[in-house]
């Protein structure tokens, strides 16, 4: 049975749009980016929706923006094409203000909890949507502010991903949220680390070496392009929940003497309940794609406060038969020495092969790929009324998202879309923690019935 998430309302919208720059000067120069924040496949916005049960002034949250954008001026900038090289992006550090929206929508903060188990199209409405030719045109940094007939608040904020991956956007978060809530005493911040711009700490060798293989950017041969073939089918979102003794089972099924990670445990469940529910050939070769941060695996570690992208790409890999037929204790072994490979060497290897190509992307041909926002606090952001109801993305892709879940540290939720005729049985094998199947040579999944 086709499940469907209830629209939202639409926004009703007080005013034009605003550009909120930086309160006090900043310097006006052009930011370099490493090769690691302008690949091709990082050219999007990462979009959060938090909801909040008592209201936010937007007057408030102007202001404090305003003021986190002095030491954050970076993202009150615009990107442009470099002069030396059209291929690369550079940052134009101009002040000219991050866009923000106040918007009215007659809603409850309750009865958005109803529907947010998954996103759904309606939900888009909850972010401006700036009209530009060029994803160049797009500012760093926009941000809608709902209020709710209710009182509760919903902030919704876009983050160009060339500038920042998911630790710096949580970083510029909680920078924003304590001037929010420290209105008297804004610079009383001890606990937060100022932020590091230069992006120089990952700039190529000269001459670059590509000493690695790197199979998260080789595509096979022959490829078999999965990824076409399921956005040719309707996709549905589906989500899971995995509570602390949901991870512990999935750890005792990796064998007693095989210590992990609660995210190498569930990365590699999730892979084999993917390639098991989309019914793939056993000899057909499919790849596991997540982010691993480089910040302490350099030599030297990145300073404190660098909010620049700074994780690189790891890759498992086995044929479908491999994946499947055996235990999901040899997936984590796959999961844990791609992990293991990222040290400096690997990724001064893939900043340099990202020199010599720069139109080289992941392989996307038959991965899947994780993306981790769980353990980054961004369900801890406190603007001065407590936390967040719900924490979450603005939409459903078709990439594989691990949430934090609020209440929670030791939790993760697991959101993507999927083909919707295999919903059922990927949402089976989700749930099915203790049984192993098998996997025979017709490619046809054995051992549990569904």
């Amino acid at each position: 049975m086709l499940k469907k998430s209830l629209e939202i309302p639409d926004c009703f919208y007080k005013d034009k749009p605003t550009l909120v720059c930086p309160k006090d000067p900043t310097p006006t120069k052009k930011l370099y980016l490493s090769n690691l924040d302008d690949q091709k496949f990082l050219r999007f916005t990462i979009k959060y929706l938090y909801l909040y049960k008592r209201s936010i002034s937007a007057e408030t949250l102007k202001e404090s923006l305003s003021r986190v954008l002095v030491d954050y001026y970076p993202l009150a900038g615009r990107l442009r094409n470099s002069e030396e090289d059209v291929e690369k992006l550079e940052l134009d550090c101009n002040g000219e203000g991050a866009v923000f929206v106040e918007a009215f929508m007659d809603f409850t903060a309750e009865e958005f909890m109803k529907v947010s188990k998954w996103p759904n199209r309606s939900w888009r409405k909850l972010l401006y949507r700036v009209e530009t030719q060029s994803f160049l045109g797009v500012p760093p940094l926009v941000v809608q502010v709902t209020k709710l007939r209710c009182g509760g608040t919903i902030i919704c904020t876009a983050f160009n991903h060339c500038l920042c991956d998911g630790i710096g956007t949580s970083q510029f978060l909680h920078a924003w949220a304590h001037q929010t809530s420290n209105p008297t005493n804004p610079t009383d911040n001890h606990l937060l680390p100022p932020p590091f711009h230069d992006r120089h700490p990952l700039a190529p060798r000269v001459p670059p070496q590509n000493s690695y293989p790197h199979p998260e950017f080789t595509r096979p041969a022959t490829p078999h392009d999965l990824t076409r073939a399921i956005l040719s089918q309707p996709l549905v979102p589906t989500s899971h929940t995995f509570t602390s003794p949901d991870l512990l089972l999935l750890k005792r099924a990796c064998a007693p003497s095989l210590k992990c990670t609660s995210f190498e445990a569930l990365a590699s469940h999730v892979w084999r309940a993917w390639a098991k529910s989309l019914g793939l050939a056993p000899s057909l070769h499919v790849k596991l794609l997540f982010s691993v941060n480089a910040r302490a695996r350099l030599a030297p570690a990145l300073p404190g406060g660098y909010y620049g992208n700074a994780f690189v790409i790891a890759c498992a890999q086995a044929t479908v038969r491999e994946l499947v037929a055996r235990n999901v204790g040899e997936a984590v072994k796959l999961v844990k020495e791609a992990k293991e490979r990222v040290d400096d060497e690997w990724v001064r290897s893939a900043v340099d092969l990202l020199e010599v190509e720069r139109r080289r992307g992941p392989d996307m041909s038959a991965s899947l790929v994780i993306s981790t926002w769980s353990k980054l606090g961004l369900e801890e952001v406190d603007f001065g009324v407590g936390g967040p109801m719900h924490m979450g993305p603005l939409a459903s892709e078709i990439y594989c998202l691990f949430l934090p879940v609020v209440g929670d540290l030791n939790a993760f939720t697991v959101l993507m879309s999927v083909p919707e005729g295999v919903v059922e049985r990927f949402e089976y094998y989700m749930r099915n923690l203790g049984c192993e199947d098998g996997y025979n040579d017709v490619g046809v999944v054995n051992g549990c019935s569904i």
